[in-house]
């Protein structure tokens, strides 16, 4: 399952909830050249990188996907962990922006690729603002970006829109163990 959606719509609270809550799926950790934020571990939230490191990666062909977001930081999902947990027959989930999204799509079609979308607008910019972690032209930047995001959610199988992260987990969650056809759309929302 590929999940993906704009910033600051609560992927990663998203995921946390899922891995807190069901071990039993194995969600990939994403390396990245920009610097962790105060709550973030090396390993468990990213693979925290310098260029020199993201760039024999992607020479290498160690990268399933990656992309500049934002215009600043790249952020890539390592191949091998992913294949390995495939090959182990494990739920798995790839926590992505939409550039990488597109590119797992051309790489492995038969991914759910699932869009976690905002109750509103205002409220992911709420959202974006109160967390407290960006410039302001950060921010501006960011929301620059989230409204190309969102006008993608038609390119995903299913949207889900995180009005609760809890019940967003478990819709996500319970796709992983009974999948729409993949020619179904469907939007959920309590």
């Amino acid at each position: 399952m590929v999940l993906a959606g704009p910033t600051a719509v609560g992927k990663g609270t998203v995921a946390a909830y899922v891995r807190e809550h069901h071990p039993d799926v194995w969600l990939s950790v994403s390396a990245t050249t920009r610097r962790p934020r105060p709550t973030e571990r090396e390993g468990e939230h990213y693979f925290f990188v310098d260029d020199a490191e993201f760039d024999r990666l992607q020479e290498s062909g160690e990268l399933l996907e990656w992309a500049t977001v934002h215009g600043r930081a790249r952020y890539g999902t390592p191949r091998g962990p992913v294949e390995h947990s495939l090959e182990r027959g494990r739920p798995t989930m790839l926590e992505i922006d939409l550039q990488g999204a597109r590119q797992v799509r051309e790489a492995m079609p038969e991914a759910l690729f699932v869009f976690l979308a905002p109750p509103t607008w205002e409220e992911l910019v709420q959202r974006l603002v109160g967390r407290g972690t960006e410039t302001e032209a950060e921010r501006t930047r960011r929301l620059e970006t989230a409204r190309t995001e969102l006008a993608a959610a038609q390119e995903f199988d299913v949207t889900i829109v995180n009005d609760d992260v809890a019940r967003a987990a478990e819709e996500l969650v319970s796709l992983m163990v009974d999948p729409p056809a993949p020619t179904r759309t469907t939007t959920t929302k309590d």
